[in-house]
């Protein structure tokens, strides 16, 4: 029994000779130096974080001032075209009838002008001679006078038509390309509706949502990343 306990001793101050070494190998590993920093506030960081638009400098979204039906769309989104180029058409018929009517009431007054005329000169040469009154040759004066205005009111009022055709034919402003198109052939164009956009070659603008206190920050030549 004695030799029993001695080996059981001995096994035992082992198992404890070893837990002592193990322990003192990992103490002796080296230490790793950890550089810590203080988190202080960067007044000198140049870059400014905002939401916004990037749109080009040279857009429009083309409308018209006349009411009526697409009968065609030239281009389609992403085309290239010149400044000047048609780009839809829209339904002028009633501008049509409109010239036609204007038309025949020009030939009417300047019929009644041509007669205006020749009775105003020919009462001017006998007012000259005493051979009219007064008041015949101001009565004919009169009469000229408005011959007259009634011929270049009608005039103008063609002029205004045909300004109008301009709004049926929707061409580019600018050489650019298309860039969005917001009716299809057949459909109804109101005034003011957009029909289509165009953007031109050139630059682009951004506008961003800025905080008022970081306003101050932005300059003219300020670069966006």
């Amino acid at each position: 029994m004695k030799a029993i306990y001695t080996i059981a001793l001995a096994i035992s101050l082992l198992v404890v000779s070893c837990g002592k070494k193990e322990t003192t190998n990992n103490n002796n590993k080296p230490t790793v130096a950890v550089k810590v920093s203080k988190v202080t506030a960067n007044d000198t960081n140049p870059f400014i974080t905002a939401s916004g638009k990037v749109a080009a400098t040279n857009s429009a979204e083309l409308s018209t001032r006349m009411m009526g039906y697409v009968t065609n769309i030239h281009v389609k989104v992403g085309d290239k075209v010149n400044k000047g180029q048609l780009l839809i058409s829209i339904n002028n018929s009633d501008l049509q009838a409109k010239k036609a009517q204007v038309e025949a009431n020009i030939i009417k007054a300047q019929a009644g002008f041509s007669s205006a005329e020749k009775d105003y000169n020919r009462f001017k040469n006998l007012f000259e001679q005493n051979s009219a009154s007064q008041k015949e040759f101001d009565d004919i004066t009169v009469h000229y006078n408005v011959a007259k205005a009634n011929l270049e009111a009608t005039k103008q009022l063609r002029n205004e038509i045909n300004s109008q055709f301009a709004y049926t034919n929707i061409r580019a402003p600018f050489s650019g390309v298309v860039t969005n198109k917001f009716i299809d052939k057949g459909a109804m164009a109101n005034p003011g509706m957009p029909l289509i956009s165009v953007e031109g070659k050139g630059g682009f603008e951004v506008t961003a949502l800025v905080p008022e206190s970081e306003i101050s920050q932005i300059k003219k030549i300020l670069r966006l990343m």
